[in-house]
């Protein structure tokens, strides 16, 4: 499976999906000076200017020295910030993978391969969320 397409210009555009809690991110890498677009507006905006949020989003770029040379285009749906932020990181990870194979041994060294698999629990009947349980009567 080659996620590759070529834009009208002639540039290779990468493609990578990413999950983490209720978000998908939709990740484009195309060759660029390192512009972060999500949903139509620019990274820092989208995300809060949390030195947090995108130093999460450009972990991956950063362990190949890369940060400069791509630009992240993100289509980002569901959850919040932070589960929007891990989702647009493995996806980012995984287009690097379709750049080049021999990216994969140093991104999944790091973790970034890897798909967090933690997601909410849901509310029993009874309780008032997963596991609150009413207070307890004696009589």
């Amino acid at each position: 499976m080659q996620a590759v397409d070529k834009k009208d210009d002639g540039r290779a555009v990468y493609w990578g999906t990413g999950r983490r809690k209720s978000a998908v991110a939709r990740v484009r890498l195309v060759p660029g000076e390192g512009k972060l677009i999500v949903n139509g507006k620019p990274g820092d905006l989208y995300f809060q200017f949390n030195a947090s949020y995108l130093g999460i989003i450009k972990a991956p770029l950063e362990t190949l020295g890369l940060e400069n040379e791509y630009d992240i285009l993100v289509k980002a749906e569901g959850g919040g910030l932070t589960g929007q932020s891990d989702a647009v990181r493995l996806g980012v990870a995984r287009a690097l993978c379709q750049l080049d194979p021999e990216n994969r041994s140093p991104l999944k060294t790091e973790g970034y391969l890897t798909r967090d698999p933690r997601s909410k629990e849901r509310k029993k009947y009874g309780l008032h969320k997963a596991r609150k349980a009413p207070q307890y009567s004696k009589r």
